[in-house]
């Protein structure tokens, strides 16, 4: 069998995942240890800390984890898939994770909270409710093409995950309503009908049109959809015409 490809942590995902603590340089040097070491810390003596190197590798673990989901599925990934492509040691994974299903769940994590940040800076860009829509749609389809297999991770992988796993996909899920229904009553007027459930069949149409796109390896064709989608939220909101201008 060929050799599995190491994962490629990127500079943008790494200092946000480690965070502010470290100077700048240390930052700076454990990237290029990584672009110049086939995506692992050369062995041998390191300059850089400890606590620096562990988060690193910690990194590493997640994308490695969000790649084999991906690619591999859920139920067939096992640890060796993971620490082959992080390119870690055996006893490095125990050092952070207690087992896969550990791992799956701070790579989900960690997935969610880059995704909820995408949409959360996109949605600050207006103060007009379906110009806040527009964006944060664009923004997950745009993360979607991005980032393949965290999105893969996130909306199929975790279904076939462990019961844990499910429900935070649900909490997500039912995260992304709360705030859609938030920013409508806010910004629109009231309407003399509208059920609590319009938010949450929203995300969930939505949803399930990525999840099939997404098994259909369709991921770089995600963005096209965007006048679709936002006909479909923007109908039970604002009705037909409003929902036509989106779709034209």
């Amino acid at each position: 069998m060929p050799p599995t490809d190491r994962v490629k942590l990127s500079a943008e995902i790494l200092v946000e995942a480690i965070g502010d603590d470290w100077p700048t340089e240390q930052v700076d040097a454990a990237i290029e240890l990584l672009a110049t070491s086939e995506g692992k810390f050369p062995s041998g003596t390191r300059k850089l800390p400890v606590e620096l190197v562990r988060a690193v590798q910690r990194e590493r673990l997640i994308a490695a984890m969000l790649d084999a989901a991906a690619t591999l599925g859920y139920r067939e990934t096992n640890v060796q898939d993971v620490i082959e492509r992080a390119g870690v040691s055996r006893p490095t994974f125990y050092e952070h994770f207690n087992n896969k299903d550990d791992c799956f769940l701070a790579a989900f994590d960690a997935g969610a909270r880059r995704l909820r940040a995408k949409i959360s800076s996109a949605a600050a860009g207006t103060a007009v409710w379906r110009g806040k829509l527009r964006l944060s749609l664009a923004a997950v389809l745009a993360f979607a093409v991005a980032e393949p297999q965290t999105a893969r991770t996130l909306i199929v992988e975790a279904r076939a995950a462990s019961p844990e796993a499910a429900q935070r996909r649900i909490d997500l899920l039912d995260g992304f309503a709360g705030g859609l229904e938030a920013s409508a009553r806010e910004l629109l007027p009231a309407p003399p009908h509208r059920s609590p459930l319009t938010a949450a069949g929203v995300v969930g149409g939505v949803e399930s049109v990525l999840y099939a796109r997404l098994c259909r390896g369709e991921a770089d064709q995600l963005e096209s959809l965007l006048p679709s989608l936002m006909y479909f939220a923007v109908l039970p909101y604002e009705g037909q015409e409003a929902a036509r201008e989106e779709l034209d």
